[in-house]
């Protein structure tokens, strides 16, 4: 295999193995509640109607934030810290303003989840 490739197909791959292990948890977990469900609902126990229900998680806007954040640093460190050159003689670090959009989009929740818990901007 030409060393040339492999990195860009880490790059590819690994962000697609991690979400196919997420989906394949979600998938066996929810199998796992649907399998206690009819087991329940076959011994004739009466099941209440927030057990039917998709369990949620509940909305964050500082978790989202956080991670957010987080995601923009990270892209701005990596295009910084790639090696390499385009046609055009510039770097791939000059690519590190792309983190700028994650990062900002983060900074706006944590200001709107910082104004909702003190009572918004009147006060």
């Amino acid at each position: 295999m030409d060393p040339s490739i492999f990195i860009p197909l880490v790059l590819v791959l690994g962000p697609t193995l991690i979400m196919l292990i997420f989906f394949r948890y979600r998938y066996l977990q929810a199998q796992a509640r649907y399998a206690t469900l009819v087991q329940l609902a076959e011994k004739g126990v009466e099941l209440a109607p927030h057990m039917l229900s998709e369990p949620r998680v509940g909305y964050s806007e500082r978790r989202r934030a956080l991670v957010l954040i987080g995601a923009g640093l990270g892209l701005m460190v990596m295009f910084i810290a790639l090696p390499g050159h385009f046609d055009n003689g510039l770097g791939v670090g000059s690519l590190w303003g792309l983190g700028l959009l994650p990062l900002m989009i983060g900074l706006g929740y944590l200001a709107s989840w910082w104004l909702n818990r003190r009572g918004g901007l009147g006060g």
